[in-house]
């Protein structure tokens, strides 16, 4: 699904020169979860941002699904994030005088897809993340994990092969926290790629494989062996969920 190599990301001002990425590297096989985790300024945003084509780089390869998209134009790779890449961030980033449907159905107009079609979209992707009783509810009168749900939404929406999460559980307490990652490790289960950027080693423990940046770097990858997808043991709570 995703293809690194020998990325290099440098921001310069007039006085300092700093290498946010340095030789970086990395696989990620269609279908895995995978942890992203180092201390700040390890590189894990600048990673996450290159990966969702948010942010160009300086040397180095990218392939996405199959598609070398090392320098791409800008409309090109808009298309490509809209089709493909979903996001979802810590903020949530609702639109606050917008109720669920109409959050939900942002991205799906830019894609200019019949009102019909984007009416379907929107209900599977809001079942399924258990707020169809909420709909027509305001951010306001949502509590933080459900709105990180309906972040989560906005994305499945848009059946995107490739889930990029920054820090999704960073303001929600233990027990949202627990909620949102049952959520992704389902969507996982579903066949979606997801690559998520956390400090907390317990959201990392839930993914099928971790790795850690140090000053730019991937410093203790194991990478399956070529063919193999490593699956993670389910949850307790989510098994319970699927029964």
């Amino acid at each position: 699904m995703l293809s690194m190599r020998g990325i290099q990301k440098i921001y310069r001002t007039d006085l300092v020169e700093t290498h946010a990425l340095h030789d970086f590297s990395l696989d990620v096989a269609a279908g895995e979860f995978v942890a992203v985790m180092g201390r700040s300024g390890s590189g894990k945003t600048t990673f996450l941002n290159i990966a969702g084509l948010l942010d160009t780089f300086d040397a180095g390869t990218y392939t996405l699904d199959g598609e070398d998209v090392s320098r791409l134009t800008d409309h090109a790779m808009s298309r490509i994030r809209n089709h493909k890449i979903g996001f979802v961030f810590q903020s949530f980033n609702l639109i606050p005088d917008l109720d669920v449907f109409d959050n939900v159905d942002v991205p799906l107009r830019y894609r200019r897809l019949p009102a019909r079609e984007r009416k379907e979209r929107i209900e599977r992707a809001v079942e399924l993340v258990g707020l169809s009783s909420r709909m027509h509810h305001l951010p306001s009168q949502l509590s933080g994990g459900q709105q990180q749900r309906v972040a989560v939404a906005r994305v499945l929406a848009g059946d995107p092969k490739l889930i990029l999460a920054d820090e999704p559980t960073g303001n929600l307490d233990t027990m949202m926290s627990r909620e949102v990652m049952d959520l992704l490790e389902k969507i996982n289960i579903r066949g979606t790629t997801i690559v998520i950027v956390t400090h907390a080693p317990e959201c990392a423990a839930r993914a099928s494989r971790e790795i850690h940046l140090l000053d730019g770097k991937v410093i203790d990858l194991e990478a399956p062996a070529a063919g193999e997808l490593r699956v993670r043991p389910v949850s307790a709570s989510l098994a319970s969920a699927l029964a």
